[in-house]
């Protein structure tokens, strides 16, 4: 894999990693925002019930809800009241999931509660059809999950409303989806990249590297250059690394039938390749007596 798809895909991972974090910010409940949503919904209540002029007081939260209260006494029909919360609750896209409860403003007692969890059963609405009277009443509501407000897909992707909304508390999980896939795929460009960079001819020896293509020891920034029977005689050694090779078979691989080599030409060329890596000291090439040498390495 050449750089430029890695790099496509490393930019992608990160406006990715940067959309994510944008979209998250901007699902998280904003207090004003819940707080004008709960005016408009007292507003909506007092409209149904007729009063046009009546105010919505001060919302008030009491640990994990919201209290709406009302400045004048109204009555309500309970399929009346769900239909005008779950409107503006749409509208404003202020929760997915809550519970609404209505209590009687002396006594605290609560004359009617529900809760709604599904967008797709409204129509489960206990007692609708039976009148409350007229009181002073004040309604609770409590926000379901971390993350109430409803976004639409558009608002997700652009930032802006219409389509089809879905819970929000499904969108960190579908994009944290997406995020440990781009990172997957990130992973697995980088490995497939790093693999096709290694070049096949530069082989590690502690702190070397053999550069059997061109015949060479490259430590750091020096280039020592080998003769053809020393690189030879390395690489036989290396593809035996910590086992014995015997005399007979590296004179028989390196020099064959040349017969050029006479009494110590082997040990000669043993010596010279010890001096080219005393740089690093766990590489040995270690004299087994009455059998030939071993390349050992990292002992």
């Amino acid at each position: 894999m050449g750089p430029r798809p890695f790099k496509i895909a490393l930019f992608t991972f990160v406006c990715l990693l940067l959309f994510i974090f944008r979209s998250t910010a901007q699902l998280r409940p904003d207090e004003r925002h819940i707080e004008v949503s709960l005016r408009m919904i007292g507003h909506q209540v007092l409209l149904s019930s007729g009063d046009s002029i009546s105010r919505v007081l001060p919302i008030k939260k009491e640990g994990d809800r919201y209290s709406i209260p009302f400045e004048a006494a109204f009555e309500f029909y309970p399929e009346d009241l769900v239909a005008t919360i779950n409107q503006v609750v749409n509208e404003t896209g202020m929760a997915s999931s809550y519970i609404v409860e209505v209590a009687q403003c002396e006594t605290g007692a609560v004359v009617y509660s529900y809760e709604m969890n599904d967008w797709e059963q409204t129509d489960i609405i206990p007692c609708k059809s039976r009148v409350q009277p007229k009181a002073c009443y004040r309604l609770l509501f409590t926000l379901m999950g971390p993350d109430t407000p409803m976004v639409s897909v558009q608002d997700v992707a652009q930032g802006a409303s219409g389509g089809s909304s879905f819970k929000a508390g499904q969108v960190p999980y579908i994009l944290a989806l997406l995020l440990v896939f781009m990172l997957g795929a990130l992973v697995f460009l980088w490995r497939k990249r790093r693999k096709a960079s290694v070049d096949p001819n530069l082989i590690p020896l502690g702190d070397y590297q053999f550069d059997k293509r061109n015949t060479a020891l490259v430590f750091k920034d020096q280039r020592t250059e080998l003769t053809g029977k020393e690189a030879d005689l390395l690489l036989l050694l290396y593809n035996a690394v910590n086992t014995s090779v015997e005399r007979e078979v590296i004179l028989n691989k390196v020099w064959g039938d040349e017969g050029d080599y006479v009494g110590r030409t082997l040990d000669v060329f043993i010596s010279k390749l010890r001096k080219k890596f005393e740089a690093d000291p766990k590489v040995k090439i270690v004299n087994i007596r009455g059998v030939g040498y071993k390349l050992v390495i990292g002992v």
